[in-house]
């Protein structure tokens, strides 16, 4: 039924511009707005948009909705923290990161950090 058709995510967010200024300023992603409004972000290799919308009773998604890859994870740590973004600390049994926010020897090497509407995101290391 849809495996001829294009697939695109989307996710929401309570303050537009403050998403609009930290996925453009703070990650450095392309982004434009819509004639809807709609955020749209391009990323390089990807070969959708992925849309960010307003929703005023948003509610930050508890689970990662968007992983970017990366050749290097600490120095991609070090590069958000520089920016004022901390990645988060968790300890959930096998899932336990280290001082940086960096979980290592699980599969790929990942921290988690949010957006300003509390949304998870992830940087994984390029195996």
């Amino acid at each position: 039924m849809f495996s001829n058709t294009k697939a695109f995510s989307g996710f929401s967010v309570d303050d537009l511009q403050k998403a609009k200024e930290f996925y453009e300023n703070t990650l450095g992603l392309e982004v434009a707005q819509n004639e809807m409004g709609i955020l749209e972000l391009t990323i390089e290799g990807c070969s959708n948009k992925i849309i960010i919308y307003p929703k005023p009773n948003h509610e930050p998604a508890t689970f990662t909705i968007l992983n970017f890859q990366v050749q290097d994870v600490d120095n991609t740590v070090d590069e958000l923290n520089a920016k004022g973004i901390v990645c988060e600390q968790y300890d959930f049994g096998q899932i336990k990161t280290d001082a940086k926010g960096i979980v290592r020897g699980m599969g790929p090497t990942i921290a988690w950090f949010k957006d300003p509407a509390g949304n998870i995101l992830s940087v994984l290391q390029v195996q």
